[in-house]
């Protein structure tokens, strides 16, 4: 891989991670204001711009971003929506909603990208590549032109599904600081919700549930890839 082609994968992956963190973040301040909380629309983070987000949380959204694209391949980083927690006491459904809504905006990217894709391997403007992997589910057929718009596409379209999947799952594992926790303390507002409530006022406690999520996440995202793979290319696994 050349300079250029570098380059190009490198903007084409944090393209694609700051529309689905922007989006996330975006989706739980909408609900929150909508559902009576202006905190995050004071801030700015009731927006599809990146910007408010990327000022909020500088080093999630650009310097951590970075760092583990160049030293892993991949990007992984975070952005953040206040809101006021009496009022998610106040009103709990309201709060679940909100934390839900973080995860289902991801989801509807990789709906949008899994559409996509289909709809091109059924045209025939994609193929099945002859290694897939998070970031190349689909490749041009052969003899697309060098520069054709199409490589571009299929790393955007396989990038936003799995990046997508992978975030809306991650986050609603029940593990402070994750969204799922926010959604049972909503859900279950009785002594398990205030259970969960008090681990997740506790910074400790924040960063020890994203090493447990870390360590089960795999045993989740492993299947859910093989179930997307199924969709994605249902003829490779008929007998």
């Amino acid at each position: 891989m050349d300079g250029a082609d570098a380059l190009a994968r490198f903007a084409i992956w944090y393209v694609v991670f700051l529309l689905s963190l922007t989006l996330h973040e975006a989706g739980h301040a909408l609900v929150a204001w909508l559902g009576g909380d202006d905190t995050a629309y004071r801030g700015g983070q009731v927006s599809l711009n990146p910007v408010p987000h990327m000022r909020r949380e500088p080093f999630g959204t650009i310097l951590f971003p970075l760092i583990t694209y160049f030293s892993s391949g991949w990007m992984m980083g975070w952005a953040s929506s206040p809101f006021d927690p009496r009022w998610g006491q106040a009103h709990p459904r309201r709060m679940a909603a909100m934390s839900a809504a973080g995860p289902a905006g991801n989801l509807l990217i990789a709906l949008t990208s899994f559409i996509a894709l289909k709809a091109s391997l059924a045209m025939g403007l994609f193929v099945a590549p002859a290694r897939i992997d998070f970031s190349q589910l689909v490749q041009p057929p052969a003899g697309a032109p060098a520069g054709s718009l199409a490589y571009p596409v299929a790393l955007f379209l396989s990038i936003a599904l799995n990046l997508n999947l992978l975030l809306c799952l991650f986050n609603l594992l029940p593990l402070p600081p994750m969204d799922g926790a926010g959604i049972i303390e909503g859900l279950v507002p009785g002594p398990i919700g205030r259970f969960f409530a008090g681990l997740r006022r506790q910074p400790m406690m924040a960063f020890l549930g994203l090493m447990l999520a870390w360590r089960f996440f795999d045993v989740i995202y492993q299947p859910a890839f093989g179930i997307l793979l199924k969709l994605l290319y249902p003829d490779a696994f008929t007998d």
